[in-house]
Formats: C-alpha cells, structure tokens, sequence
C-alpha cells in the first residue's frame, strides 16, 4: 500500500526519466546513461514526434541514434493530430517492447504532460463536440488565447492559473469540458489523483544557472541556423504545410515563417527565437519545478547521477 497522497506503483518495470528545460543537455545525458546501464531512450518531447522537423526540435543526433537506439521519433507528419493520451499508447508500448528484450528504459524530453501522461496516466473527460469546439476556436481566432485564459478564470481559476495563457489549445480544452459537463476540468482531474503508476521511477531534472542556461540556449539557435533551419523550414512550406498548423506554430518555425513570408528581418527572426526560447525555458522550469519527485543535478554532477540510477536499477 502506497502512503497517502503518493502514487502507487502497479508494475515491476523501472523507469528513468531525465527531464528539465530545453538545452540543458537531456539528450547528451540521456545518451551518455544508456550507454553505461544498457538501456534505450524514448522520446518525451512533443515536437520530436514530427517527421520532416529535425533542425527546429533539436533531436538526436544521427551518431547518437545509431549507437543507442531512439523510440518515439519521427512518429507522424506536420498535419497530423497527436495527443498526450495517443503518445501514452505509443510510449507505453515501446517501453514494455524494450523491458521484453532485457533492456533498461530512459525516458528523455522536456514536455511534462507527456512524462505525466506515461507514468500517471490522464484523466480522459468527456469526448469532444467539433460544433462547440470549433465555436471557441473561433472565439480564439478573433479575440486570441489571452481572452479565452481571462474566460477560463472566471470558470476554473485553479486550472488557469495552471494553463500559460499562449497554450491555446489547453485552454480549448478547459473550455470544452466545462461547456459539455457543467463542471471545471480542474474538478475531474481531483477526482482521477493521477496516483495509480504502472511502472517504477526515477525522475533526474538536469539544472543550470539562469545565465548558464539562456548562453547554452543562444549557442544552440546559433547551431540550428548554421546546420540549415530557414532551409527546413522553406522546404517544409514548399511541400504545402500551412503555416497555420500547430507543428509550424513552433517556436523556431513561426520565427522562421515570419522571415520567410516578409514579416520581420533575419536578424528579428532570430532574435525572437532566442528570446522565445527562453520564455518557453522558463515555463518549462515552472511545470518541473511542481514535481517534487524529481532530483535535480547540474551537468558537472555526471558521477552523482550515474549513482543514483546504479541504486534505483539494483
């Protein structure tokens, strides 16, 4: 019996999730750890998902991948629909593949819904009804996300104050379910306590000073331009994909369109993505840093990670 307000462990197989904000060497890390301790990295990163996007979402590189082997990459294409309670599936069923073949499992990503839906599970809530959704698409349309966040307050407070008010589709969401229900999705989510886990966990949170971090951010934009972003981005809008699509909403994409289609210089573009980026490091640090679970080391203490994952596998 698990203690109160913990979650309850179901299952046998041992997970080691790495997680914190982008370019804090998760990849690296994650790399460096299967290789010691036998193991397999699954993806826990929204946009990893897409095929066609590599230079934008920062995946794996190719050496990386072909010594140790990725799951959950290049899972669908730009215009294709993905959720959280999709990727529990699709994660779900690597993970059990990899622990049936004898080897170690690490989660690695930065997308804390993802990590959450794999190890906790979701609450599902009413199916969605296209008429009413797509009225407060609209609403979002004409009056953008920050109106419809302001709604949600007025509605479920707790979840808004939970949901940034550029997550649009989040706030959707939230939205949908009270419209439908009567009730806030905050209220649902109480009820199902996330506590029942189907595996073991370890949860490693790399961390580095806030200037650390945002060089170690502006570097990797840098990178990202001279490995050939604007040209992954030019041949992703040759090929038809609309700029409209969450996937090219992205940051590093809608930078990338704005210059592409005249709206700002490369210089601007550029500029807006390192700051972005950091916006989106910030949030990301906000989510993690609720997870109490998590043991949060900085880069220099490789050795004390290595430990602490020996003791959790034995």
């Amino acid at each position: 019996m698990g203690w109160p307000g913990l979650p309850i462990c179901m299952g046998d197989i041992r997970l080691i999730i790495i997680t914190g904000p982008t370019a804090s060497g998760k990849s690296r890390l994650a790399v460096e750890l299967a290789s010691i301790f036998g193991a397999e990295v699954v993806s826990a990163d929204s946009m990893q998902l897409y095929k066609l996007m590599d230079i934008g979402t920062a995946k794996a590189a190719i050496r990386d991948r072909s010594d140790i082997a990725h799951h959950m990459l290049d899972v669908v294409f730009p215009d294709e629909d993905y959720t959280a309670a999709q990727y529990r599936v699709d994660a779900m069923a690597a993970v059990k593949e990899i622990h049936k073949r004898g080897k170690n499992v690490i989660i690695v990503g930065g997308t804390g819904l993802y990590i959450r839906a794999l190890t906790n599970g979701l609450f599902m809530g009413p199916g969605s009804d296209m008429r009413l959704r797509a009225g407060i698409e609209n609403m979002a349309s004409e009056e953008g996300s920050a109106c419809l966040h302001e709604r949600l307050k007025e509605i479920d407070a707790e979840s808004a104050a939970k949901i940034h008010p550029n997550n649009k589709v989040r706030i959707i969401r939230a939205l949908e379910v009270f419209y439908l229900t009567g009730r806030p999705i905050s209220a649902f989510q109480k009820e199902h306590g996330f506590r029942v886990r189907p595996f073991k966990v370890l949860k490693i949170g790399v961390c580095m000073d806030r200037d650390a971090l945002y060089r170690a951010i502006d570097e990797r934009v840098d990178r990202m331009m001279e490995d050939g972003l604007e040209e992954e981005v030019n041949g992703l809008l040759a090929m038809g994909y609309s700029p409209s699509l969450k996937s090219m909403g992205a940051i590093g994409y809608k930078e990338m369109v704005g210059y592409l289609r005249g709206s700002t210089t490369m210089e601007e573009a550029v500029s807006l993505l390192k700051r972005n980026t950091r916006r989106y490091a910030k949030r990301q640090i906000t989510w993690h840093r609720r997870d109490g679970e998590i043991r949060w080391f900085m880069p220099k203490e490789f050795k004390k990670t290595v430990d602490l994952v020996r003791g959790f596998l034995q």
